[in-house]
């Protein structure tokens, strides 16, 4: 009855209009509004936004109060947002229209993006707000917005009327084209942000409408947004559907699955360049600490001593000698470790144990030796990498001992080319997925592939290739495949004569930073001092360059 009313009053003053516009003779003068609310979901009756959108989720539908009907908006304002509400609809250039609402809470204001507004200071109660505003000569859509002020508390809604001819002749009903492309540019804990290819429609998008699975979730009206109040550490689909003025809808974009990340101050990074107490005049861990700011070590390398029997170098004792003191010192700096089992040469625990459970076992003694937050797989050579079974063995024996210790992170370390994992690189990734490994970081070593003088050029197009192999093989979004890499490099001069220079390994450390990976590392501290022309050796870098340089630049590594 009330909107019954309320169009009739404005038929009269319309036709009364046109006549006396006529009688004072021909000027051209905007079209006048046949009285119609063109707005989709005016009072929220229907119980969801759809199709009104909501900066940072914080606008939802309530039972009370309420204006008219049963349901209305209510905007939770906070410090740094006004909860600003919209709805972009088809209109009629050179077109006069009426906008109206009932607001209630604190500065509550009403209004057209690009154009008039109108505000309320703080009513008790329900306030009717009014403006009008007319359209420019070429306009066809409108973004009419409701919002409240910074930390002034929740806002009330309802019952809001945009009057006049709605666009696109009434008669559209051709569906916007899919949006294309879909694939996420960042995540926290509880945030996934988005981004999508636009799409195209006869009349105009004037909404993007994102899904998690079948529940819509969020609208915006560009090709991006960012979904919120997401749960740590858990795994969400979404696509994306463009929507126009006439509530035509699209098919849904491509599917793009996003885990979130782990709790505050629970996300895995690790910047660990590699120690070795049995080569190289191994340095005091406390003075590279105190040097570089350093914080966590790669030690390397735990083998067999016999009988799938744990130790260092596969003849240091596990506990007690130097491996265990260098480890002391780091823990009293306030640093940590991760031992690396396997490497290119020696006896190796997965090439040797018997079993799965066996090799578990042996990892499990180290483990509860030093009381480790992560452990690290080196898979090299035939024995290992190129054995799709011992391959199997290694990654059922990190899903074992993964399960038995709660937190524990667990890395695998392997070879690559210069555009991405190889055979056995992605068999690796492939038997990860199949046997539900739950690895957190893919480590690539982009060196010795005789890729050539560009090392970083190399090193990018080796993570990159990495990265596409996780999307493909667990279906992962771009941010999600990024923060499970891990890179580790050979500071200076490697095996096969490449060079990588303090600048080249910066400029790694940076692309690191701003791809978000997991963990930085290379071979080796022992190795971080300058010899200019001194060639490949265990106790310096073969390059000029500052002591422990490349683990300053490492040091900067934040993920």
């Amino acid at each position: 009855m009330r909107n019954t009313l309320r169009r009739s009053r404005h038929r009269l003053l319309a036709l009364l209009g046109t006549a006396a516009l006529a009688m004072a003779g021909a000027i051209a003068l905007p079209g006048t509004a046949q009285a119609a609310n063109v707005l989709t979901n005016p009072g929220f009756e229907s119980g969801s936004l759809s199709p009104w959108s909501c900066t940072g989720n914080l606008g939802s539908v309530v039972s009370s109060p309420v204006h008219g009907g049963s349901k209305a908006l209510a905007g939770a304002v906070s410090s740094s947002d006004t909860a600003q509400c919209t709805q972009t609809v088809a209109v009629q250039p050179n077109t006069a229209y009426s906008l109206s609402g009932w607001v209630r809470g604190s500065y509550v204001y009403l209004g057209v993006t690009g154009g008039n507004s109108t505000w309320t200071t703080s009513p008790s109660a329900y306030s009717q707000l009014t403006t009008s505003f007319t359209t420019g000569a070429s306009q066809t859509s409108a973004t009419i917005y409701v919002h409240g002020w910074y930390a002034q508390g929740t806002y009330y809604a309802d019952d809001i009327s945009l009057d006049g001819p709605g666009g696109g002749g009434g008669g559209d009903t051709q569906a916007p084209t899919a949006p294309t492309g879909l694939t996420s540019t960042a995540k926290t804990s509880s945030t996934v942000s988005l981004s999508w290819g636009a799409s195209t429609d006869n009349v105009g998008v004037t909404a993007y409408d994102i899904y998690s699975g079948s529940n819509q979730v969020l609208s915006v009206s560009g090709t991006s947004g960012t979904v919120t109040g997401l749960a740590a550490s858990t795994a969400y689909t979404f696509t994306v559907k463009a929507r126009d003025a006439a509530g035509n809808s699209s098919a849904a974009s491509n599917a793009v699955s996003v885990t979130t990340s782990a709790g505050t101050g629970t996300a895995f990074t690790q910047a660990a360049p590699y120690l070795y107490e049995g080569w190289g005049d191994p340095p005091s861990p406390s003075t590279v600490m105190s040097a570089t700011g350093i914080k966590w070590f790669t030690m390397a390398f735990v083998l067999d001593s016999g009988g799938c029997t744990p130790s260092w170098d596969g003849s240091r004792a596990l506990t007690g000698g130097v491996d265990q003191t260098a480890i002391n010192q780091i823990r009293a700096a306030g640093g940590d470790i991760v031992p690396s089992f396997g490497g290119w040469q020696g006896s190796k625990l997965g090439a040797n144990c018997s079993s799965a459970s066996a090799l578990a076992g042996a990892l499990q003694k180290v483990i509860t030796a030093y009381g480790l937050k992560a452990i690290d797989m080196d898979i090299e050579n035939t024995d290992e990498f190129e054995n799709e079974a011992v391959q199997a063995k290694i990654l059922t024996a990190l899903k074992t001992v993964k399960a038995n210790n709660p937190g524990l992170r667990t890395i695998v370390t392997f070879g690559t080319s210069t555009t991405g994992p190889t055979y056995y690189g992605n068999r690796l990734i492939e038997q990860a997925q199949s046997l539900n490994a739950n690895i957190d970081v893919f480590t690539i070593m982009p060196f010795d592939f005789g890729g050539g003088s560009d090392m970083y050029g190399n090193t990018v197009a080796a993570a990159e290739g990495l990265k596409t192999k996780l999307k493909s093989t667990f279906g992962w979004d771009d941010a999600t495949a990024y923060s499970h890499i891990g890179i580790s490099g050979m500071n200076g001069l490697s095996d096969q004569s490449e060079t990588t220079t303090p600048a080249i390994w910066t400029q790694i450390r940076d692309w690191s930073n701003s791809h978000h990976i997991a963990r930085l590392a290379f071979w080796s501290v022992n190795r971080d001092r300058g010899c200019a022309g001194g060639g490949v050796v265990s106790n310096c870098s073969g390059i000029s360059q500052n002591t422990w340089q490349f683990t300053s630049i490492t040091a900067g590594f934040t993920g």
